[in-house]
């Protein structure tokens, strides 16, 4: 039955690639995730080529300047320009180098890996000082902790990175990468404290009434008691709030941030292949996630051997 789907899903975006007439041109992504860049290595004076030996493909070449100073360079024997004893001018081509480079769409991966991984990082030290504070018996952090928390939920993450670099960024004089990062921890961080504070609040109140019956003060009750417990119990969702994370921002690319989605609209005006950009960066974006949803699982099932 899987298989059957599976085709009949094949099928129907043949159908309708062919219905709209659409080329496809999946031979013109490779070269975006890694490309051979070709560097021209030119005389930086008048001279001339005094001898010229041949090693491996490669060649090094021997030149003088009109004071009579020798100097030789090593370039690819394919793209040798010159013969022994010809005369060169300042900015002639002697021949060229090449090397492989990652492309747009490699660069843009690991800048989004780079975004999520950060954000990831402070938004769960926002969310779990949050989580803390809207479960605390002080009124004016749980008042500040859920005021943050239902203003960061209820206005959308869009309008937060426009606040964050156009508003933010030029007060504080703060770059776009770093106005991006700021915009998502926050942002995951008003879920981060929900998920935190459900967790604590799911440890059954004995275990506090027993710890304290044991002469554990509150802070030792919450870090050796209730803490561990609760983490493992929210580990789940904070897995799906990461996942989203990491989709979440593409939505950086408006302020200018070169990530996946920005890589990938730059490819487009190039290559015009558009499904076959918008389909590779999809299926990255689903590596990402994937890989992280399997580390998660891993860590669970590491964590379940205690139970």
């Amino acid at each position: 039955m899987t298989f059957v789907i599976l085709f009949l899903l094949a099928a129907s975006l043949w159908a309708a690639t062919k219905k709209i007439d659409y080329t496809w041109r999946w031979n013109r992504v490779p070269q975006y995730f890694l490309y051979k860049a070709e560097t021209f290595e030119e005389i930086p004076f008048d001279g001339r080529i005094l001898s010229i030996s041949s090693v491996h493909g490669d060649s090094t070449v021997a030149y003088e300047n009109e004071s009579g100073e020798k100097f030789s360079i090593v370039v690819e024997t394919d793209s040798l320009r010159v013969t022994e004893g010809e005369d060169l001018f300042d900015g002639d081509s002697i021949g060229s180098n090449s090397e492989w480079k990652a492309g747009p769409l490699t660069m843009g991966m690991l800048m989004t890996l780079w975004l999520s991984a950060a954000a990831s990082f402070f938004g769960l030290i926002i969310g779990l000082v949050t989580g803390l504070c809207r479960v605390s018996k002080n009124y004016t952090l749980r008042s500040l902790s859920i005021f943050y928390v239902e203003v960061i939920r209820g206005t959308p993450l869009l309008v937060q990175i426009f606040i964050f670099y156009f508003f933010l960024g030029t007060v504080l004089d703060i770059s776009r990468v770093v106005a991006g990062v700021s915009a998502l921890a926050i942002f995951a961080g008003a879920y981060v404290a929900e998920i935190i504070r459900a967790g604590i609040q799911s440890v059954p109140k004995g275990q506090t009434e027993a710890a304290r019956s044991l002469g554990m003060s509150a802070t030792q009750n919450m870090i050796y008691i209730v803490m561990p417990q609760a983490l493992k119990r929210v580990l789940p969702p904070l897995a799906g709030q990461f996942i989203s994370l990491i989709k979440d921002s593409s939505l950086v690319s408006v302020i200018a941030i070169t990530d996946l989605t920005k890589s990938g609209r730059e490819v487009i005006t190039s290559t015009f292949a558009t499904f076959e950009i918008w389909f590779t960066v999809a299926l990255l974006y689903l590596l990402l996630t994937s890989v992280l949803s399997q580390l998660i699982a891993w860590v669970e099932r590491r964590l379940a051997v205690s139970d």
